[in-house]
């Protein structure tokens, strides 16, 4: 550009301060910290034009610029390289302008310069949409994002309306797009549609771009941004990166947003009208819209999302695994003294070593696993019903190794607070396969010792033992509600015998 070219907000307060204000060059020049002869220049080309003042509210930057600054084209002739072509081509994997244009001129000796060239392409891109000018490679990133408009379903037993959510993924370098329904934004939903938009696709991106959205980020930040950890696990299964878009930067996401807007306008307007009584109903109208809409041809480019998706993301798409990824949960979870972790009331174990350290837990509807520093120690079955599952190999070898708690200590624990206490104890230990199953309820009703005193704890241990309600929530029950202070029902009474029973052992057995 053969003058000096500042930013369209300054140009625009240029024009204002004349026109409007009627300040003189000098004074102008001062209020935007711009040479005189550049306000001259400007205002010359203004009064060119010639452009009228107030401008009108159409007149964006863009078509401001392009009045202002008009670009010169070359004489037309065969020897101009085909823009379309050259902007189709950058989309491929290590093609650059430099070797488009060497290979350019390599038919064209007398042809443009490298400079001319990359000024005849930026040109182009200003005519495309704005989204369609950044350059995104094949088969490199996928734009995710859930849209603002929803889509309302009736639950034909209730009345009830609900409304469903519109997951939206565009791939940068062809535009094509996917579409769904899902009940929520919540993390369930949110990996499934993933997963059934790579199954739509037929290849896995290199990079997933997701808005700062909180199933996918837990914690926004510019550098560092925490991924969601079941996020990164699906993540890890495809062998897909997950680049969030920057916080307040809409660049990083324009290609999902254009995307958004198009298939709101374009299948979302078109059903506000219809009645829809469940979520697959309304994705199974979606689908043939989306098809139509991945097919209509694009307005300055040739061809159309489906047919540049086949040309250029498709053969650049990595492949999918063989198994598709089976939803996981991540918990955070530290091991009791009974070398347990605890999840929806059954108890796993893991190897005892790893008693009270910090474990990430990972949860699939067949299987929960347990890791220590990423290193996994444990893997069990998943079981959906109270009680425990131990493996044998995780118990320290016979229980002397272990720890500090034993059932000896326990007992001699509760002995103290009194003989109902013990036999209680002693009982609770019984009624599982394992002592040390017993270990973490044992622990709650000494405890209770802390707040209730041990002359209560007494009472409460020989109301449970009389009933037969063997458990820490029974103890706990009784002493909340006071049950400890009334008799008895009749024909119970309370003992301070030892228990006697085929399923109790003495104190000796746990020696």
């Amino acid at each position: 550009m053969p003058m000096e070219r500042l930013n369209m907000r300054k140009i625009r307060e240029v024009l204002r301060l004349k026109y409007e204000c009627h300040l003189s060059n000098t004074k102008i020049a001062q209020s935007c910290n711009i040479s005189r002869e550049s306000v001259r220049k400007y205002l010359l080309r203004a009064n060119q034009i010639p452009l009228q003042w107030p401008l009108p509210a159409e007149l964006d930057d863009l078509l401001l610029e392009q009045l202002l600054f008009p670009y010169e084209f070359p004489p037309p002739n065969s020897m101009n390289p085909d823009m379309q072509w050259v902007h189709q081509e950058l989309k491929k994997k290590g093609v650059t302008r430099w070797l488009l244009w060497e290979e350019y001129r390599s038919h064209h000796k007398d042809g443009i310069g490298y400079s001319q060239f990359c000024d005849l392409y930026r040109h182009f891109k200003q005519t495309l949409e704005p989204v369609m000018r950044q350059t995104h490679k094949a088969g490199e990133k996928l734009f995710v994002d859930y849209a603002g408009m929803t889509l309302p379903w009736i639950d034909r037993n209730t009345g009830e309306v609900f409304e469903t959510q519109i997951f939206v993924a565009v791939l940068g370098a062809s535009n094509y797009t996917y579409v769904e329904a899902t009940a929520s934004q919540n993390l369930a939903d949110w990996i499934h549609s993933h997963v059934r938009t790579f199954q739509f696709l037929g290849g896995v991106p290199q990079l997933l771009v997701p808005d700062n959205l909180k199933s996918g980020v837990t914690t926004p930040h510019l550098y560092d941004p925490a991924i969601n950890l079941t996020y990164q696990d699906m993540a890890n299964h495809y062998g897909v990166a997950v680049i969030p878009a920057r916080v307040a930067k809409p660049q990083d996401k324009a290609k999902v947003e254009v995307g958004v807007q198009g298939i709101e306008r374009r299948i979302l307007a078109k059903l506000r009208h219809h009645t829809f009584f469940s979520v697959a109903e309304i994705n199974t109208t979606i689908k043939p819209l989306l098809a139509e809409y991945n097919q209509q041809l694009f307005q300055n480019l040739s061809g159309s999302r489906l047919s540049e998706f086949e040309s250029i993301d498709k053969p650049a798409l990595k492949t999918l695994p063989v198994q598709a990824y089976e939803y996981a949960e991540w918990r955070k979870a530290r091991a009791g003294i009974d070398y347990h972790i605890a999840f929806e009331n059954h108890y796993y174990s893991v190897p005892y070593q790893y008693i009270k350290h910090e474990l990430d837990v990972r949860i699939t509807p067949t299987l929960i696993q347990a890791f220590y520093k990423g290193k996994l120690i444990a893997a069990h079955a998943r079981i959906h019903r109270k009680g425990h599952t131990t493996v044998k190999e995780h118990m320290p070898q016979r229980h002397q190794a272990y720890a500090e708690w034993t059932p000896e200590r326990l007992l001699h624990w509760a002995k103290q607070t009194g003989e109902q206490t013990e036999q209680f104890i002693q009982a609770l230990m019984m009624s599982r396969p394992l002592p040390q199953q017993a270990f973490r309820a044992c622990l709650g009703v000494l405890r209770l010792v802390k707040h209730y005193g041990a002359a209560r704890l007494e009472k409460a241990s020989a109301r449970a033992l009389a009933l037969g309600a063997i458990s820490y929530k029974s103890v706990e029950s009784i002493l909340k509600h006071g049950l400890d202070h009334k008799p008895l029902p009749y024909g119970t009474k309370t003992t301070t015998q030892p228990i006697t029973h085929d399923n109790l052992r003495g104190g000796d057995y746990y020696h």
